[in-house]
């Protein structure tokens, strides 16, 4: 199976809506998976479709497949630009290549780096305890590991 053309099929099967592919992994026994997420929400509905249109676009007789087609999930890490879109104005978590973990508000993204606005503890002079400021880093998405969602239960 070429996961190119899966692809082609997938967009087009989503243009005019706020869907849109994250990726297509397929394993050696060809099995297929499509994730989708969209700019509001993905509805068992859009992925029953989504995999409807994949496998009429395709022979049945002479390609033997087997295709899911999944939302991204809660927490998962982003993979795309438009994810990172996304998640400008909500809290996400981040690990950076030195190690640093940062929970913070995703403040801007330009393509290339992510804008993060954090709260930071800080001595200051003549008080005798850490004051909190807000920290606003940008930070080039090469220089990040992992970014999520965070996730808040309080």
């Amino acid at each position: 199976m070429d996961t190119e053309r899966i692809r082609e099929i997938a967009e087009q099967a989503l243009s005019g809506t706020d869907r849109f592919v994250v990726g297509i992994r397929q394993l050696p026994s060809d099995e297929i998976e499509v994730t989708i997420d969209s700019d509001t929400t993905v509805g068992i509905d859009d992925c029953i479709a989504l995999s409807r249109a994949v496998t009429g676009a395709f022979d049945r007789d002479a390609e033997d497949f087997a295709l899911t087609v999944v939302s991204a999930g809660i927490g998962q890490p982003l993979v795309c630009e438009r994810q990172y879109r996304k998640m400008v104005g909500r809290e996400v978590d981040v690990v950076l290549r030195d190690g640093r973990k940062l929970t913070a508000e995703a403040k801007a993204f330009d393509g290339g780096a992510l804008t993060l606005a954090y709260a930071e503890k800080v001595a200051v002079e003549g008080k005798k305890r850490r004051q909190s400021v807000i920290r606003e880093e940008t930070i080039p998405l090469d220089a990040i590991k992992r970014t999520a969602e965070h996730l808040n239960f309080r």
